[in-house]
């Protein structure tokens, strides 16, 4: 367990528009993290809470470099550190003594887990009668499936994600990527804040409890499937990369071998891209002439785009393109995404000082506030790297009486 001193990073005073909230965050993985990293890069003081020797499991989450987690740096960035064992009762009589510092508290263990601990909200709210609490997890606290573990395939399994991605004929996909987790996350520090507003505008209310589930979080993203199977009776099928709503829409090959993905998402741009072809008997065309027989007649509307962009090189038809006001992003990976002046410019990617590497690149601020903006103070912290800070100078803990929890596991 590192201290410290030998993490070689300390975290700046925060300033953003949360500046002076204070969030303990005992969550894991992904989600819960998320969110309590959202509201630390807008200023929010967040400690993280790790389980000693074995830490938060996202930490064993792939890519490694020297044995660091990477994810690890950017999920939990902008927070201190401690390891405390709450199973243990030692354990929880340090997190009460905690508790009434802060103002939220996220966490996202199974129903009932802190209840078998002695950390009932109850007892909680007896500590700190305004503590906010939000529990997320994969089903929320009540129904058939409160119990279910919470991983992000599920998330997008159950809320129809998995089954409208994929080719026409294929199987169902996931994302490359398990985006369940930071979706609900957003939504964790929406609703963090959304509660924290009512106690603003009602200061004598209670502290209040957020039950949120992530498949939840995920099926009012994906909000047009309910009411289009409850008013249409449609099963929303895989159209691979066809736009179920506009066309021509799809991703393309270029002359040189590379990508695009284009749209005509309005009428206006349609007749644009119509003209820019050369094509402009297509607006005319009863076929094409409005949005619904294009998606109609998708397969000869995108076949006519494909012609026309397959003939030239992708610096050509983007700028053609983007001349005409017809929209179109080429396909990056990852290292054309870091590398574009765009998001250089804007400092959408950043470098952030790090103990471990020197400096990494990281999603920058997101939004941008023109009075209070946020800011990165720090990566994602070493284990235990502020336990004599919490431990010793917040709750006057002695070094040897430190020293036997660590010998107990229980810090």
């Amino acid at each position: 367990m590192a201290t410290e001193a030998q993490t070689g990073m300390q975290a700046s005073t925060p300033a953003g528009p949360l500046q002076g909230l204070r969030v303990l965050d005992i969550s894991n993985v992904i989600a819960g993290p998320f969110a309590a990293g959202m509201l630390g890069d807008f200023g929010a003081d967040v400690l993280k809470v790790e389980l000693p020797g074995a830490g938060d499991p996202c930490r064993a989450i792939p890519p490694h470099k020297d044995g660091k987690p990477l994810i690890w740096k950017v999920t939990n960035r902008n927070k201190k550190a401690v390891t405390l064992d709450l199973r243990k009762p030692e354990g929880a009589a340090l997190f009460k003594r905690l508790v009434p510092r802060f103002d939220v508290l996220i966490e996202n263990y199974r129903p009932g887990t802190l209840d078998k601990w002695g950390l009932d909200k109850a007892t909680l709210w007896s500590l700190a009668p305004k503590l906010t609490i939000l529990r997320l997890t994969g089903f929320g606290q009540t129904g058939p499936y409160r119990n279910f573990p919470g991983f992000a395939r599920l998330f997008e399994a159950y809320s129809g994600l998995t089954y409208i991605t994929g080719e026409r004929d294929g199987p169902p996909l996931h994302p490359g990527y398990p985006i369940g987790d930071p979706i609900a996350g957003v939504f964790g520090a929406f609703s963090v804040v959304t509660a924290l507003y009512h106690r603003l505008r009602n200061p004598d209310s209670p502290g209040q409890e957020i039950d949120l589930s992530a498949t939840e979080a995920m099926m009012r993203l994906l909000e047009v499937l309910p009411i289009e199977y409850d008013q249409l009776g449609l099963i929303h099928e895989r159209i691979g990369n066809d736009n179920a709503y506009v066309a021509p829409a799809n991703i393309f090959p270029t002359g040189d071998g590379l990508w695009v993905t284009f749209t005509c998402a309005t009428q206006n741009i349609f007749d644009r891209f119509a003209a820019l072809i050369g094509r402009p008997e297509l607006i005319k065309d009863p076929r094409f002439a409005k949005n619904a027989g294009r998606v109609q007649h998708r397969k000869e509307m995108d076949a006519i785009a494909a012609d026309w962009i397959g003939a030239r090189p992708l610096a050509e038809v983007l700028e053609k393109l983007s001349t005409a006001g017809v929209s179109a992003a080429p396909i990056y990976n990852n290292k054309q995404m870091v590398e574009d002046p765009h998001f250089i410019e804007r400092g959408a990617v950043v470098s952030v000082p790090d103990a471990d590497f020197g400096s990494v690149k990281m999603p920058g601020i997101v939004p941008r506030f023109s009075e209070t903006p946020g800011s990165i103070r720090s990566t994602g912290p070493a284990m235990g790297a502020n336990n004599a800070e919490v431990y010793g100078d917040w709750l006057g803990m002695a070094e040897a009486e430190r020293a036997t929890l660590r010998e107990k596991g229980v810090i």
